[in-house]
Formats: structure tokens, C-alpha cells, sequence
């Protein structure tokens, strides 16, 4: 398919789908201390809002990323969005938390079906010249929502009612389900006598499962209890289950043979180490606001809003800034940009600190992730058999939604873990919480652990996006050195 108005058309549709699920990803960031007062719930059940979501949208990204490949995109992609609009309308009617928890599982497997197979359809349809600047669209959308989420979560809850942060979605999905119906056209699949990876997928979702469960008891029980040790042990094995599977598997979910390209791995690496350093911080800056400063809901998702145009402002300047520098360049410039701004959020997120510091630290990590993100997702998807990009894209997704649900566990245990306990809670109360100038203090310690956390991860993201240069070099020298050879022996 060549650039014309279809592909247009199909980049704005599937932008909008994009745009339906992350906003999901990041609206109950801003609004945790609201859901928990409502359902009086204690701080691991509130977490499970959040965490249930990314968990199960991570595992089902790779899942559905190999069945998009067996038997088209297309419909896969509307039964995703019809099934996301259908839920989202249910959980508004949610009677209990976990009730709400069992269904945002639901959204994520249907989010999951939207995402997996939209960067493909893209990939498809552009050239090599124009798909930089197609991914970049995409990779706008996707950002500016998650970014956008908290601001729009906060409105909706302060003004109306924490169930319109779920029913704001239906009219959404309703015009992209038709839309697409009349724009996307039947993408065929592979042969379908091939057989689906169960196993390899059950020991992911075992595995991130016990993972995130250690996390999240980690931060109020401590590392030593039982639940915590348990979570870990699950992760280990399967882990290790998990490798020896998919080395036997007739049809792995993931295909290892993939990693021998160098590009392609430090490219992967470095997304996975991105979001897990980057994707916590709107979360902890709109937890930040409402408890030290006592901001509601909508004002603190406004402070969150420096990310946003950070973003924005690095996807303007990415297609221009593609056609001249390598993807090499701009993926470790990102990186190093966003660095720059965690450093200002580690050194003053003290109770007594400018707030202008924040502001400025948020710009740099939105205008870096910007940089990195466009031209990393384009290394990735031009690395592999055009056959594979649906598993290229879903392990993309699944390793970039594998970093935002470790952050988000990992982040708010660093948060809590040297609180007492009457000050937990006092974390998702909000602007509700009634703290002492000490306890502030304290408080405020263990913000600036996990923006430290996340800096130092930062560090080593940029250190594998620097890595992948000097391979290239050596795969080049290689290649030109092989091809003399032969034409010695030719001779």
C-alpha cells in the first residue's frame, strides 16, 4: 500500500484507538485517592486499580501479538474496540473494588487487542520514507494521552464523578468502531494450522504476576513477609520456565532468533529501561501535589501537564530532526535529556523546594521521552522480517508496558517503604490527609528516593541506546569484510 489517503486515514483511526486506551493508563492516576475514600479501600486494593490494568494489558500485548499474525489484524482490532467500549460503560456500575478490578482486567485484554496491532497496520502501510514520520503521529498520540490522562481524570472527578473517568470512553469508542468498519481493510494472516504458545504465555503472566505482587505488598509489609517472597519465588521460576519453553516450542510466542540482531536488542532494552524509569512520574508527581501541597484532583493533574508538552514540543521537531540525524543520536540525546530532568526532580522534591524546579525537570523528561521513543520504535520495527512485525511490535509493547507496570509498583513501594504505617494510608488520602510539618518531611524523603530510583535507571537506559552503536560498526566491517573474501576466492 502506498501513501495515499487510505493510509492517512487508517494512521488517524488507529490514533484514535491509541488514544481510547492510554488515556485509560494514566486517568486513575490522579484520581487513586478518591476511588479509595469511595470504596474505603486500603492501599494494596487501590494499587490493584492500577497495576490489575497494566499487568494483564503487558501480558496480552505479546499474546495477541502472535495471534494478529496467525489470523489478521483487522478484526482483532474491532473486536478490541468494541469489546473496550462495551466495559468501560460497565465499570462506571462497578458495586466494589475488586468487582472494578476484575473488569479494568477486561479493558486491558481489549486495550491489549487495539494496541498490538496498530503499529503493524501502520508499518504496512507506509514506506521506509514516510514511516518515520506515521510512527511519530503514533507515538504522539499514544504520549500526549498517558500524559494528557491525569488532567483529564482530574476535571472529570472533581466536576463530576469518578465514573466518568470509565463512560467518557463510550462515545469515543463508538465513532472508532465505525470508522474503522468503512477505513480499515481485511489484512490477511498467516497459515493457521500453526500452533499458539499457552505455555509460554501462562509463565509471563505467572511470572510478572508474582513480580508485581512482591512489589506492591513489599512497600507496607517489608521484604521478609511471606507474600513478598512468595511473589518473588513465582517470578524466578517462571522466569526460568518461561526461557526453557520457549527454546522447545514448536511456535514460540517469542522468537529469540530475533535478538541476534544487535539493534534490535539494545533497542528493546533501552525501551524496557526508559519506561520503567519514566512512566511512574506522573503518577508520583500528581500523588505529590495533592499531599504536600493539598491540591485537588484537577489542579494537581495540571502540574502534571510540563510532561505533555515536553512531548509534544520533541514530536514536532522528530520528523525533521530524523531526516538529519541518526536513530543512534536522537534515542541517546533523548535519553540524556530526560536525565538532565530527573536530576531537578531528585533535588527538589523536599517539602521547602521551588515547584519551578519540577515544572522545568517534568519539560526535559517530556521532551526527551519524546526524542527517544519515535525514532526507537522505528530501529525496532525495520530490524525485523516484515512477517514478524506483529511479535517485533507486541514484545516492543509488551517490554515498554512491562516497564510502566514495574514503575508504577516499584515506584509507590520506594514511596512508602520507610513510612510507618498510619502514614501509608495517608499517601491515597490526598489532599484529604491531615499531616504534620515532620511527617511532610518525611514524606517528602520518599519521593525523592523514587525519583532517584528512576534517575539511576535512566542511566543505564542511556548506556544500552550508546551500546548499540559500536555493534552496528563491527556488523558493518564484518559484512563489507565477508564480501571481499568471497571475491578473493573468486578470483
Amino acid at each position: 500500500m502506498n501513501e495515499n489517503k487510505k493510509s492517512w486515514q487508517l494512521l488517524l483511526v488507529t490514533s484514535l484507538g491509541v488514544l481510547l486506551v492510554m488515556l485509560n493508563m494514566s486517568t486513575l492516576n490522579v484520581a487513586l485517592p478518591e476511588l479509595a475514600t469511595h470504596f474505603q479501600s486500603g492501599p494494596t486494593e487501590t494499587n490493584w486499580i492500577l497495576l490489575s490494568y497494566m499487568l494483564f494489558n503487558t501480558v496480552l500485548i505479546l499474546v495477541f501479538g502472535k495471534i494478529s499474525d496467525l489470523y489478521g489484524r483487522r478484526n482483532l482490532y474491532l473486536v478490541g474496540l468494541v469489546s473496550f467500549t462495551v466495559v468501560s460503560l460497565l465499570c462506571g456500575f462497578a458495586p466494589n473494588i475488586w468487582f472494578l478490578i476484575i473488569l479494568r482486567i477486561l479493558q486491558a485484554a481489549s486495550g491489549a487487542l487495539i494496541i498490538t496491532n496498530t503499529t503493524p497496520m501502520i508499518t504496512d502501510a507506509f514506506s521506509k520514507q514516510n514511516l518515520g514520520t506515521a510512527l511519530g503521529v503514533n507515538v504522539l498520540v499514544s504520549s500526549v494521552a498517558q500524559l494528557l490522562g491525569p488532567v483529564i481524570g482530574g476535571y472529570l472527578t472533581y466536576v463530576l464523578d469518578w465514573r466518568w473517568l470509565f463512560w467518557f470512553n463510550v462515545p469515543i469508542g463508538i465513532i472508532g468502531i465505525i470508522w474503522a468498519l468503512f477505513v480499515i481493510q481485511p489484512i490477511k494472516g498467516k497459515v493457521k494450522a500453526e500452533k499458539f504458545d499457552v505455555l509460554g504465555s501462562l509463565f509471563i503472566l505467572f511470572g510478572l504476576s508474582g513480580l508485581i505482587i512482591a512489589f506492591s505488598q513489599a512497600g507496607t509489609t517489608g521484604w521478609k513477609h511471606i507474600v513478598v517472597i512468595t511473589g518473588l519465588v513465582v517470578f524466578l521460576l517462571s522466569f526460568l520456565c518461561f526461557l526453557w519453553v520457549e527454546r522447545k516450542a514448536e511456535s514460540p510466542i517469542v522468537d529469540f532468533s530475533m535478538f541476534q540482531n544487535w539493534e534490535f536488542s539494545m533497542a528493546n532494552l533501552a525501551t524496557f529501561l526508559n519506561s520503567l524509569a519514566r512512566s511512574s512520574i506522573v503518577l508520583l508527581i500528581a500523588l505529590y501535589f495533592q499531599v504536600i501541597y493539598q491540591e485537588n484532583t484537577f489542579k494537581a493533574g495540571l502540574f502534571v501537564l510540563p510532561i505533555t508538552g515536553g512531548v509534544i514540543l520533541a514530536s514536532a521537531m522528530i520528523g525533521f530532526l530524523g531526516r538529519r540525524f541518526s536513530v543512534f543520536a536522537l534515542s541517546t540525546s533523548g535519553l540524556l535529556c530526560s536525565a538532565v530532568g530527573m536530576v531537578l526532580l531528585v533535588f527538589n522534591s523536599d517539602a521547602n523546594s521551588s515547584i519551578y524546579f519540577l515544572l522545568i525537570g517534568q519539560l526535559l523528561i517530556g521532551f526527551g521521552s519524546g526524542m527517544f521513543m519515535t525514532p526507537n520504535t522505528q530501529s525496532i520495527m525495520l530490524t525485523v522480517d516484515p512477517k514478524k512485525r506483529g511479535m517485533a511490535n507486541g514484545l516492543r509493547s509488551m517490554l515498554q508496558n512491562m516497564g510502566m507496570v514495574i514503575s508504577t509498583a516499584l515506584s509507590l513501594m520506594l514511596v512508602t517503604f520507610n513510612l510507618p504505617n498510619h502514614l501509608q494510608s495517608k499517601i491515597y488520602a490526598g489532599a484529604n490527609a491531615q499531616v504534620t510539618s515532620s511527617e511532610l518531611t518525611l514524606i517528602s524523603k520518599g519521593f525523592q528516593l523514587a525519583f532517584a530510583v528512576m534517575l539511576s535507571i535512566t542511566i543505564l537506559a542511556i548506556i544500552s541506546s550508546y551500546l548499540r552503536k559500536g555493534r552496528q560498526k563491527e556488523d558493518i566491517e564484518t559484512e563489507v569484510e565477508g564480501k571481499s573474501n568471497v571475491k578473493q576466492k573468486a578470483l
